[in-house]
């Protein structure tokens, strides 16, 4: 079952501030590329290293090196996919019918467009469908 994951899965695989999130994302992402199921957004890898990168009350989770790296990592172990015409109006379309933000639209609409059965996100509501993709919050 081919799945996408959205960016909060990425950033809890290196976020030492929840160590419950942290095994589950990790546990995730080792599966995926066992199992040759998961898929990356280009949206996510952006987003990915922006928010480690950022700084937080206990510094950012990882330098501005480590993550290019970690991204550079990410990019090597899954397939990336890239966003075109139709997945911009797919995302259009359905920010309007499932009232979601944009970016959350974006990302559905890159599961939705690429044939995706499920999407991993904390983002969504749990176990929702949008259109085909089901959404999984891992950390339920």
């Amino acid at each position: 079952m081919a799945a996408l994951v959205d960016t909060n899965v990425l950033v809890y695989r290196f976020d030492p501030r929840d160590s419950r999130k942290q095994e589950i994302a990790d546990s995730l992402l080792r599966d995926g590329i066992r199992l040759n199921s998961i898929y990356l957004p280009h949206q996510a890898i952006v987003e990915f290293v922006a928010a480690c990168t950022r700084n937080l009350p206990s510094g950012p989770i990882l330098s501005p090196e480590d993550a290019r790296r970690e991204a550079e990592e990410l990019l090597s172990m899954f397939e990336i996919l890239c966003p075109n015409e139709s997945v911009l109006r797919t995302a259009l379309r359905g920010a309007a019918a499932y009232q979601l933000s944009w970016f959350d639209a974006h990302l559905w609409a890159y599961a939705e467009h690429y044939g995706m059965s499920e999407l991993y996100s904390e983002d969504f509501q749990h176990d929702r469908m949008y259109g085909t993709v089901r959404v999984v919050n891992p950390f339920v």
